[in-house]
């Protein structure tokens, strides 16, 4: 509200004293005070609705990049699997199975007895005998083992030095051929063993 235009001689002429027009005065100013407060109100009110919108702004954009990111992400299956066209590592951590898909086992009664051990990679500690040039062949049931699945056998420990092959792999199993090249220290060697899925199709 602008300040007031008359002087105090042009205000005697309708208020009736000098008290009356200091009054008057006072009433003016004060209304002139109170349109400068709210005018300052209503600019802060302004300006926080301008930085809430600023915000919505920036939601809806990040939200956007990360819709257009899962986008372009491989798509995820029922079988918690990745469906890509590549799978490149360049990390030095390389590639393979995480700590808990692995487990153990051992064998009991001969080298031919067959052992349990429904994991996708993990270690079977043969029985304690003595080494032979003669090929031999147990059978290791594995629930995780498809007829079509490729599986890595490999002597992690022994004495002697082993050839060691898988010689058939079915649905829930796989078996292992092994002999010496000469050696015959007894000894319980350790095969470290990996499955990698595998389809015709």
């Amino acid at each position: 509200m602008a300040a007031l235009k008359l002087t105090r001689n042009q205000l005697a002429a309708f208020l009736p004293d000098h008290e009356t027009i200091k009054q008057f005065e006072t009433l003016i100013n004060t209304v002139d005070a109170i349109d400068v407060t709210e005018a300052q109100e209503i600019s802060i009110a302004a300006g926080l609705a301008d930085t809430k919108a600023q915000q919505a702004l920036d939601t809806l954009e990040r939200q956007a990049n990360e819709i257009a990111f899962a986008a372009l992400a491989p798509a995820i299956q029922n079988n918690n699997s990745i469906k890509t066209d590549s799978l490149v590592v360049t990390t030095s951590a390389g590639l393979g199975y995480g700590v808990g898909s692995g487990g153990a086992v051992t064998q009991i009664t001969s080298r031919t007895t067959g052992v349990t051990l429904n994991t996708i990679n993990g270690a079977i500690t043969m029985f304690s005998a003595a080494g032979s040039a003669t090929a031999a062949t147990f059978t290791v049931t594995n629930s995780a083992v498809a007829a079509t699945d490729v599986v890595y056998v490999s002597v992690k420990t022994a004495t002697n030095v082993y050839l060691m092959f898988v010689t058939a792999t079915a649905a829930g199993s796989f078996s292992i051929t092994f002999q010496t090249t000469g050696g015959v220290a007894t000894d319980a060697p350790v095969i470290n063993f990996a499955v990698i899925k595998a389809v015709t199709a």
